[in-house]
């Protein structure tokens, strides 16, 4: 069994030995790095905003919903503060 992981951890290694990203993730890294950070904390208070308009209203299914984007948006703006900061570009 220690063979067949040690295998799997060889192939693994030779899958992308330098490091790169990927086609896609440069992509993505170059448009995400074009947006302001401060432009993921307004919309995660803004989601925060609209759950709680929904929450007063007693729809209450969409007040969870809403809710639930805003931490998906600070994680959006950790996501590009780190791109513009370690990202595929950081090294030239």
């Amino acid at each position: 069994m220690e063979t067949v992981k040690k295998g799997a951890k060889a192939k693994m290694a030779d899958v992308n030995p330098e490091k790169k990203e990927g086609p896609v993730a440069t992509m993505l890294e170059e448009q995400t790095a074009k947006i302001p950070s401060d432009a993921f904390l307004w919309a995660s208070v803004g989601a925060m905003a609209a759950s709680l308009t929904l929450k007063i209203l007693r729809k209450d299914h969409a007040a969870l919903f809403v809710a639930n984007w805003a931490p998906a948006f600070l994680l959006f703006g950790i996501y590009n503060k780190l791109v513009k900061q370690l990202g595929h570009d950081s090294e030239d």
